[in-house]
């Protein structure tokens, strides 16, 4: 497992902060009011879960990892019946516009089992811990955020007890570190840390609990300017920012079966939407006749178009930029005639409407594997746009998707998180 630790140290002391959320005009006020009650009934199962903690590391324990205190049986049950109310509740949304898809259950498509994660503890290939005032006063606490910036309570608490990261990990956390750049590269290289056998250090410099390389650039202390993972044979390497799946062996099961689902031949075209560093395309490359990827990160594209060249993979294409720009003016050319398999990997923020509507509108997509680690989000409403009926006033103008199979992947354990492949075709 490559280890690579990111250290942000805040300019000055955390100021408080409120997350804002806006939504579109004319959004769909029972999808916000079933938003509500999901979240409520959400909260209520990790209270379940997670009694009131009596102490700080397992406020941070309950936060990060609710389900830490049940079997792994039970955590994997419990994100099955999660899976299953969210099929049940895209069964409802489609029932409501006429479109009978109820499956035994209720649900709108037969759903499989959640399959477990390889590695249970310690599984996360990168860890990013912050500096700032711990419950102690201590202003060099290293660790991870507990509170809100809404109650001004936000704090910084050790990590050493968590059990999703790996133990070198948790060693660089459990040591003091400099404020100056110079001292705590010469602690990780010259002095204790040196234990932790880092393979990359970078520093950012951030008033935020989190930001990206534009808004405050990393910088690399020490070891070498990229990670690398090995996923089903190939080498991927991986920028600091760049997204990757944090369970590499969870991954490869993820992988292997979209590589099944998909059922890709020589003659099809896969297009793989916010494809990150190439991982899964990379993966199906060797059975398909094309690749074109599309991430609006351009470091991951970087990534990608090295991780291509190093495999000796030469049937890809990856563009950078916004899905939404790019993908409309890739498939309005598209030649009908021309097999296309879509995969799609979105963020927890789900698919920009257009990108939807260029998925849609594509006569060619007849298959379609959408990867979400929240379906109960924006990615809902995704699903109900890709199998409604045709809307001219929504310029939705090709045939409805129908799910077909829901299998859902458990790459994060000890959370109420998994990642989610749903199966539509046309």
């Amino acid at each position: 497992m490559a280890l690579c630790c990111a250290v942000r140290l805040p300019r000055r002391h955390l100021r408080p902060w409120r997350v804002l959320l806006s939504s579109r005009a004319g959004r769909d006020r029972s999808l916000l009011t079933e938003k509500t009650a999901k979240w409520k009934e959400k909260k209520k199962a990790r209270e379940r879960c997670s009694p009131p903690a009596s102490s700080w590391e397992e406020r941070l324990a309950n936060a990060v990892t609710p389900l830490w205190r049940l079997s792994y049986q039970e955590q994997l049950q419990v994100k099955y019946e999660n899976q299953r109310k969210i099929l049940q509740t895209l069964a409802s949304h489609l029932e409501e516009l006429g479109i009978d898809v109820q499956k035994p259950g209720g649900l709108c498509c037969p759903l499989q089992p959640v399959v477990p994660s390889p590695i249970i503890n310690g599984y996360r290939n990168k860890s990013t811990f912050s500096v700032n005032r711990g419950p102690d006063g201590n202003p060099k606490t290293v660790g991870l955020y507990v509170g809100t910036g809404r109650a001004r309570n936000i704090v910084c608490v050790k990590a050493n007890h968590m059990e999703n990261i790996p133990p070198k990990h948790k060693q660089v956390a459990q040591e003091e570190l400099a404020t100056q750049k110079a001292l705590l590269k010469e602690f990780f290289t010259c002095g204790p840390g040196t234990v932790c056998d880092l393979t990359s250090l970078y520093f950012q410099e951030s008033t935020m609990t989190r930001c990206s390389h534009e808004q405050s650039p990393f910088q690399l202390l020490h070891g070498e300017p990229h990670i690398f993972e090995e996923v089903l044979g190939l080498k991927f390497r991986i920028s600091p920012d760049a997204f990757f799946q944090v369970n590499t062996g969870g991954a490869e099961v993820l992988y292997q079966a979209v590589r099944e689902l998909s059922q890709a031949g020589g003659d099809t075209t896969f297009l793989d939407i916010c494809c990150g560093t190439g991982t899964i395309s990379l993966c199906l490359a060797h059975q398909v006749s094309k690749v074109i990827g599309i991430e609006v990160m351009e470091k991951a594209v970087e990534d990608a178009r090295w991780n291509a060249a190093f495999n000796g993979i030469s049937n890809c294409e990856y563009h950078s930029g916004k899905a939404e720009a790019v993908l409309p003016q890739l498939l309005s050319s598209w030649e009908d005639g021309r097999p296309l398999v879509a995969v799609v990997n979105p963020s927890r923020a789900g698919l920009h409407y257009r990108v939807v509507r260029a998925i849609r509108n594509c006569t060619s997509i007849r298959r379609l594997l959408y990867i979400s680690c929240k379906p109960e989000g924006e990615a809902m409403r995704n699903f109900v746009e890709l199998c409604c009926p045709p809307n001219p006033g929504k310029k939705l103008s090709g045939k409805p998707f129908t799910p077909m199979l829901a299998l859902p992947f458990d790459l994060f354990p000890h959370t109420v998180h998994c990642e989610l492949v749903l199966l539509f075709t046309r």
